[in-house]
């Protein structure tokens, strides 16, 4: 008996068809294996928890306590000592009620006081014995090196020369009238001046034997070493 076969159920002449569909699978199924990308995959780690300890604050209570004021003091009571109006007053105004303008008054003079002019003390150039420092021209010299101070202001600034100070020299040694007649400022001549205010007493100069006023001269000279 012959096998009967349906011309539907014969798949040769569906191979073509089929293997052409199997190379497109094949295809797409290795065109998806070059784009399929791998991530990395990274494990996350939480921190270690730490206990942290707060510490609360102290709050001082700065609230000043008011003081009630101080009691006022006793009223203080005014005692009148009251005395007999029997008191002769010696000053008596007299006063004419009956004046008239054809009274004549007398006219008042007041007294002038002289005032005394204060005569100042004649102020020598030269004299025949000129004022002396105390010790002689080295203790001078010696007390101006010992004693003034060089100026930051000049020192930064380079500032150097020679002040010339004058004074007055009293019949008592004192010394006056301290003035610049020429300086070189950087604070050289406030120095200068501040110095010989401060000298001691000098030996006066003389005129005719007596201790006058002489005007005194000084040169001071500031060198940056």
């Amino acid at each position: 008996m012959e096998a009967k076969k349906s011309p539907k159920a014969n798949l040769e002449d569906k191979r073509t068809i089929f293997i052409e569909i199997g190379l497109i699978i094949a295809l797409a199924v290795v065109l998806l294996a070059f784009e399929w990308k791998k991530y990395d995959i990274e494990v996350a780690q939480l921190g270690a928890r730490e206990a942290i300890e707060q510490v609360e604050e102290i709050i001082i209570n700065t609230k000043q306590e008011v003081k009630p004021p101080p009691p006022k003091p006793p009223p203080t009571t005014t005692v009148l000592n009251i005395v007999e109006d029997d008191v002769e007053i010696e000053d008596e105004l007299i006063i004419d009620v009956e004046a008239d303008e054809a009274l004549e008054i007398e006219e008042y003079i007041p007294i002038e006081v002289e005032e005394e002019e204060v005569v100042e003390e004649e102020i020598f150039l030269v004299v025949e014995n000129q004022p002396e420092f105390p010790g002689g021209e080295a203790a001078r010299l010696k007390y101006l090196s010992e004693n003034i101070e060089y100026p930051q202001m000049a020192k930064e600034s380079g500032i150097q020369g020679i002040v010339y100070v004058t004074f007055v020299v009293e019949p008592n040694g004192s010394i006056s009238n301290v003035a610049i007649l020429r300086g070189i400022g950087g604070g050289c001549d406030e120095e200068a001046v501040r110095v010989v205010q401060n000298m001691p007493s000098w030996k006066p100069g003389k005129q005719r034997g007596r201790p006058v006023r002489v005007r005194f001269n000084m040169p001071i000279k500031f060198t940056l070493q």
